[in-house]
């Protein structure tokens, strides 16, 4: 673990964001994220996930229940603290995400960046099976647009652990219904990890108001959009909708 895949925690304000990286992926991913909203004066929670920024072998050993328990707690810390807490996630962060706010419906507000419940590989479906034969493939990760751009992801995906995210959409998707969060979904038109049918799903299903809920497609950021060509633009789209739903809280 370097400092880019190192946690960071800062208080800032009353206004806090947790931010919530993807599967295989580490803090790397959300770094720029995070110390632009504490550059904004508001206050961050981004953890590291049970499993990641180690080893892959060591995320076989994991289960969603265990992010998801992280996910949760770092939630409660930020709460602890400030009054208006928003959930900012990144691919199974973003399902994590949609979970604490089915069960936490105070949450301020969602921003989800390429949100996986759904896969474009077919062959993930498969990894129930597949985990009990092979312990890994080839790796997921990086799929960024600007060269020399790196989320310090892992070299094989776990299959163990993946089919555990199966388990963890599964459950997300039943209770989509339950989200009446405010939610900012970013979308790219070039992913290669996750189809825009998962953000078209949760965008479909989910409870919140139309006037509270906002789709933004991106055209040249591929999954990692966070680190790619239009970085710039989620800083500043999200930095507009907390301001706006904050007034709400």
């Amino acid at each position: 673990m370097n400092h880019l895949t190192a946690p960071l925690s800062s208080r800032k304000s009353d206004v806090g964001v947790l931010l919530l990286h993807g599967f295989t992926g580490s803090p790397a991913s959300m770094r720029p994220w995070a110390e632009h909203l504490i550059e904004q004066n508001y206050s961050v929670e981004l953890p590291v996930l049970p499993g990641h920024a180690t080893k892959w072998q060591d995320l076989n050993q994991t289960t969603w229940h265990q992010w998801y328990a992280a996910a949760h707690l770092s939630y409660l810390k930020l709460a602890a603290d400030c009054s208006n807490v928003f959930i900012a996630g990144l691919s199974m962060g973003g399902a994590l995400a949609l979970r604490l706010a089915q069960h936490q419906p105070e949450i301020s507000g969602l921003l989800l960046v390429n949100p996986a419940i759904l896969a474009k590989n077919k062959l993930l479906k498969l990894a129930p099976v597949l985990g009990k034969i092979i312990p890994s493939v080839p790796a997921v990760g990086n799929d960024i647009a600007k060269p020399a751009t790196n989320e310090y992801s892992y070299d094989r995906t776990p299959v163990v652990a993946a089919a555990s995210m199966l388990d963890l959409w599964q459950d997300v998707r039943k209770g989509l219904h339950l989200v009446t969060t405010p939610t900012l979904i970013f979308t790219s038109h070039k992913d290669h990890i996750v189809p825009p049918k998962s953000s078209e799903l949760i965008y479909r299903n989910i409870s919140t108001p139309p006037m509270h809920l906002e789709q933004i497609f991106l055209e040249r950021s591929y999954h990692v959009a966070t680190l790619d060509y239009e970085m710039d633009e989620i800083h500043r789209h999200s930095i507009n909708f907390i301001k706006s739903k904050t007034k709400l809280s």
